[in-house]
Order: C-alpha cells, then structure tokens, then sequence
C-alpha cells in the first residue's frame, strides 16, 4: 500500500485550492486523495491503467456511494450539534470541458451520459477565463481523459468542432449544495442511522427521532427546514399518542411554534391545529381505500372522526355520514373543515365517547335502518372504528345493540375496525383478539388488510365483517360458532403477510 501511494505521489495538499484556474490536462486524477484511500483500503481488486495517468476502481463500487464520497461534507463537521452553515465549505476538483457557448444546447443533447447529474450544481457555467466560451461539467467517475468519450461523443464533438480535450476545473461546494441525508450523515457518529425522512403535515416536519439523534436534534430540525421549501417548522414527537383524545406532546426542534396548518389529501382540503389533533398523513391511501368501497346513498358511522379524512369524503360521495370524535379540539375542527368542504349538511357531528356514540346515535339509526322496512333498502351501512390502539374493545358495543326480529344478512352492518399488531402472524391475531370480544368466530367471515408497518415488528391492520345478527340483536338463539351470512370479498389475511 505504502509503495503504491508513494507511486501515485498522494499528498493531502492538493486538495487545498486557493483559485479556480483551469489548467490543460491530457490524464486527470479526480478523486480527493483521502476518499481514494478508503478506496483501495476497501475494494479487493485495483486496476492500474498507467500508474501515472489515472486510477480506475472495479465497477461494482455503486455511483451512489462514491457520490456521497466525493460530494460530502467536510469531516471536520463530524459531532456538530448547533448548525455552523459555514463550516460546509468544500473544494473538489471536477473534469470540465471548454466549448463555444452557441453549441452548448445542441452538445448537452450528446453529452448526458458524460455530464455531471448532481442536484443543485449548475452543469454548464460561464469560462472564467473566456466571456464567449462555456465549461459543461463531467462526471469524475467516468470522464478521465479523451479516451473517456465514447464513439458516438466524439463523433458529435468534431462535428461542432469541438476539442475534446478535458480540463479541471475547481468547484467550491457550500451547505447549499448538500443534501439533508449527507449533511446529517456526515455530522451524526459513524455508523448511526441517519433521519433524513419525516411526515409532512403543512409547513411542518413531523419527525420521530431516536435517542441517539437527540443531541442532534435542534440540527436536524433546521436542515429539515432549510433542505424542504415550504417547511417553516420542524417537530418531534416527545410521548406516545394519548390513546383519549388521539394527541401527543411535540417539542419545536426549529422554526416557528405556529401548529395551526391547512394540508391536502385526496383533493380534500383540512384545516386544524397540529398540536391539538390527530393527523397522519401516511393514511391518505387507507382513507381512499375506504372510500372507494362506499356507494351514493350508503350509510357511514365514523366512531373516531379525528378531524374528518373518512366523513368527508364519504359525504362527498353523497352517503349519509355520521362523524363523532371525543376530543372537543377535533370535534371543533371537524365541524370546520365539513363547512370548509361543503358537505356540512351532509354530515351529522358528535362530541361523544365512542361507545355512547354507539350505544346512542348508531343505535338509533340502525333501528331505522335495518327496521321492518329493510328489505327495500339497497345501500349498505358502514362503521370505521380507526383507534388501533383500542378500537377492538369497542366491539363489545354491539353486543345485544338492536331488539326485534333480525334484518337480513346481507343487510347487516359492515366493520372496518383498526388495530396494531406486534405477533409473527399479525392477520390472524387481529382475527382473534376480535373475536374474543365479541365472542364468536370471524375466521370464515372477515378480511385483514394491511395498512401500513408502524415500526420494526409493529403493523397496523383494518379488519372487516359484518356484524353477525347473533351478535347484534338481543335474544338470538343461532349458534354463535357457525353463524351465517355472507362472507365479504377477500382483501388480504393472514397469508399474505
């Protein structure tokens, strides 16, 4: 190692550059000479194409991960806890060529394999040296030398008489020019996992960081703001959702303290305070899933509303929605964003526990709804019971909800109840916790669908049936094991996970 670095006459000084002259160079070195150590300490196989022209490493090494060498940071950022924006600067040397400037748009056209792809870096600049010329920026990873261009490249660079001869070129990088993960990368400890994703909800960055980001945090906040155009606050959560009113305790890591934001979903539009009600924007596909199963004219009860991703779609949809919520601060907002919508004659809102608001409003209703009249009713009625941390101990609700003679099967009420799951068989617990508190088998009778992993082991599931009449009306005699009624369309069960 020692004989081939002497060979290569490495010296960490060159990687000081006072000025950004262009100088001629027929073969260039372009890796930094340090990142080119961690190289050859780490790829098994070096080939040396004339050890004084250049250095090429087995093409396996992926791009991404010579990239994020190239272009990160200073190590010297390395423990950085309060944002030093200047601390950022970098020089790297990057392989250029010079051309006239009514040729650019014609030649970028021919060059994309060989120009430079970074994000936030200009590929074509002014000549310093020439006000009438052009640099278009290379790739260092693939442009070395004339021989770099490929046939069909140098082909076009005659015909535009163009020499194809490279330069180097000095670029100076800032905090600007680096991304949120390889900022927070390079100054979080080496081998810690990197947050460089977060829920958006509005103008705010919602993150859940670990323990050992912590000391990091009110960095990490600031990136996210300044790497995120139209983000102006940064959060994280500080305790687990409060399971009563569906809200937790956040902590402003940056920005401004204001939680009162407006977000869009599925072309609805919601407005409330972030720090007063529950918002998940990773459901948006589950809310569209649910209302894709309704129909104009169906009935929906939403036991757990939040602040209305279910109800108002479904009353957009023209189905008759029953929205209840107990936290009086999404109860408000609900009402709000139902005005907000349009659809507040359509949808009836409750301030209630969810289980007075089914042993009461839904109780009504149902009696109306699956009445002697029944029969000639074609809409079906739906309940979503999103509260995964306890959504199925409100099943024991329906227990003897209903007296009198019981509708037909078809007819019965649809549940779409939500929960989390940490067993190795997630599908079939969710079944059989439900099934408990209700006291009779839904194997045959129920669908799990996936919703989304919540953490490493942890899923949160949506399971749906309909409500056995055993189960529903008072006084059933009919065998609680082999209850009958159609079973629902497949979705996804325990096999699939």
């Amino acid at each position: 190692m020692r004989s081939l670095l002497k060979q290569f006459a490495f010296s960490r000084r060159l990687l000081k550059v006072e000025s950004c002259r262009i100088t001629e160079s027929a073969s260039l070195i372009l890796l930094p000479w340090a990142s080119l150590i961690q190289k050859l300490n780490r790829v098994p196989v070096i080939f040396l194409l004339d050890q004084r022209k250049r250095f090429s490493t087995m093409p396996e090494i992926e791009t991404n991960h010579r990239d994020s060498e190239l272009f990160s940071p200073p190590s010297e950022v390395r423990g950085m806890t309060e944002l030093d924006r200047t601390a950022f600067k970098k020089t790297v040397t990057i392989p250029v060529l010079k051309v006239r400037k009514e040729v650019v748009n014609k030649l970028m056209r021919s060059l994309k394999r060989a120009a430079l792809q970074r994000p936030g870096i200009k590929r074509v600049i002014e000549d310093p040296e020439d006000g009438e010329g052009r640099l278009i920026m290379l790739d260092p990873y693939k442009m070395f030398t004339v021989d770099s261009f490929e046939k069909e490249e140098l082909s076009i660079l005659k015909q535009l008489n163009v020499n194809p001869q490279i330069s180097k070129y000095n670029l100076d990088l800032t905090y600007e020019n680096f991304k949120s993960e390889e900022i927070l990368r390079a100054v979080l400890p080496e081998g810690q996992d990197v947050t460089s994703g977060f829920s958006r909800v509005g103008h705010i960055a919602h993150l859940n960081l670990r323990d050992h980001q912590l000391p990091y945090k009110h960095l990490i906040g600031q990136v996210m703001i300044d790497k995120n155009p139209g983000i102006t606050s940064a959060v994280n959560k500080i305790n687990n959702i409060d399971n009563t009113y569906r809200n937790f305790e956040m902590e402003v890591l940056s920005g401004e303290e204001n939680m009162m934001t407006k977000v869009r979903e599925n072309n609805y539009t919601y407005e409330f305070d972030f720090s007063k009600v529950y918002w998940n924007p990773r459901l948006s596909t589950e809310h569209s899933r649910i209302t894709e199963l309704l129909k104009p004219g169906d009935v929906l009860f939403d036991v757990f509303a939040g602040v209305g991703p279910f109800a108002i779609p479904a009353a957009k949809k023209k189905c008759t929605v029953f929205a209840n919520d107990l936290n009086p601060e999404s109860h408000k907002w609900l009402l709000h964003n139902c005005k907000l919508n349009k659809v507040d004659q359509k949808v009836k809102v409750f301030n209630l526990d969810g289980r007075d608001f089914l042993q009461g409003p839904v109780r009504e209703e149902l009696m109306q709804q699956l009445g002697p009249l029944s029969k000639e009713r074609k809409h079906s009625v739906h309940i979503v019971m999103n509260l995964p941390a306890k959504a199925i101990e409100f099943l024991s609700a329906f227990k003897a909800l209903l007296e009198g003679q019981p509708c037909g099967s078809e007819l019965l009420p649809i549940v779409h109840c939500y929960s989390f799951s940490k067993d190795a068989n997630p599908a079939k617990d969710v079944q059989q916790r439900a099934a408990t508190v209700l006291g009779i088998s839904l194997e045959a009778y129920s669908s799990v669908h996936l919703v989304r992993n919540v953490a490493p082991n942890k899923e949160m599931l949506c399971i749906t049936f309909r409500i056995p009449a055993a189960i529903l009306y008072k006084n059933q005699t009919m065998n609680r094991d082999n209850h009958e009624g159609p079973p629902l369309k497949r979705q996804r069960t325990d096999k699939d996970f």
